[in-house]
């Protein structure tokens, strides 16, 4: 009864039931597994049940599933008002060495940096569902964007140039020094002396 009492107040703080969440307060995992069947939950993630039929929130589903993660490239450049067009997938950075097997096979896109440089420009946004999730600010996006040039339809990489330069709150200053740490500086410098 203790556990079903202080499974329904974790469902009351948060629609998302994660099973190590619940191990940590002393729940077992059958009395977990009882609750969830109980009420109606599904498996939407490893680990992480939803009440069923509801909406999930796939970026912050993600953020759980991989919490050193950040948010980059595609999500940043469409949160950061860089590009209109919605990304087909999540996509996020994380360090090399990192396993992204189950990330890479449930859809998400996934980019890898040296562990010193995961931090680098990171910031935490609310999303569209009112969650907390990480992700890069407006110069390191721009840096992702140069650093993946290649894999970006060249409209799509203009276009978030261009939308980068006509902005007020752009920083060229730490711009030019998160483009020494990803080693782009020279490419970054010919970009803005033609669009500046």
């Amino acid at each position: 009864m203790k556990a079903e009492k202080e499974l329904t107040e974790l469902s009351k703080q948060s629609e998302l039931l994660i099973t190590e969440d619940v191990l940590e307060r002393g729940i077992s995992k059958a009395d977990f597994y009882n609750f969830v069947r109980e009420h109606g939950y599904e498996k939407v993630a490893q680990g992480i049940y939803a009440p069923s039929g509801s909406l999930v929130d796939e970026s912050y589903l993600v953020h759980l599933r991989c919490t050193k993660a950040v948010f980059s490239h595609d999500e940043a450049l469409l949160y950061h008002g860089l590009s209109n067009r919605e990304p087909l997938r999540p996509t996020i950075t994380i360090y090399t060495g990192y396993n992204t097997k189950r990330l890479v096979e449930s859809g998400v896109k996934v980019y890898t940096v040296k562990k010193d440089l995961l931090e680098i420009g990171k910031t935490e946004v609310t999303d569209s569902f009112g969650n907390k999730i990480p992700m890069y600010d407006l110069e390191r996006t721009i840096c992702d964007v140069v650093r993946s040039r290649n894999s970006i339809e060249i409209q799509d990489f203009q276009e978030a140039l261009k939308a980068y330069v006509s902005r007020k709150d752009k920083d060229l200053n730490k711009l030019m020094k998160y483009a020494d740490y990803f080693r782009v500086g020279n490419i970054i410098k010919k970009y803005m002396e033609v669009l500046l």
